[in-house]
């Protein structure tokens, strides 16, 4: 089985910056890559960032971009989302996700959420105006 553990969120600001981790373990797999959604009350799950696991290459929404970074220590089996000038519409729980290795490798890793094969719990952030 294998575990995320995300941690990191809370209540700031607009304007702030929040730090975001999620931390693999349980049994060994190979990663193709890690995402971050994010679900809102009342709304769908959606995408914000990704990074490719081996290449290091990111990719952000659109809503989020300039905003965020998304980054990886591999050895740690760990990926981080750097929140800057949060603001009240990043309001949500923030899921990390992992996208396993298969056969064929995709380009680009996915933006759809059923894409990706093992979830974290989600972690609570809260952005006030």
């Amino acid at each position: 089985q294998v575990q995320l553990v995300e941690s990191g969120g809370g209540l700031v600001q607009a304007g702030d910056s929040l730090r975001l981790s999620c931390t693999t373990s349980g049994r060994t797999l190979s990663i193709y890559a890690m995402g971050w959604f994010r679900q809102a009350s009342g709304k769908e799950r959606e995408f914000v960032a990704a990074i490719r696991w081996s290449a290091g290459s990111t990719y952000y929404a659109d809503s989020v971009k300039g905003r965020f970074t998304i980054s990886r220590d591999n050895a740690k089996n760990t990926v981080y989302l750097q929140m800057n000038s949060l603001k009240p519409e990043d309001t949500a729980v923030y899921y990390c996700a992992l996208d396993k290795l298969r056969g064929i490798i995709p380009s680009i890793p996915s933006r759809t959420k059923n894409e990706y094969d093992y979830w974290g719990q989600g972690t609570q952030v809260t952005v006030s105006s």
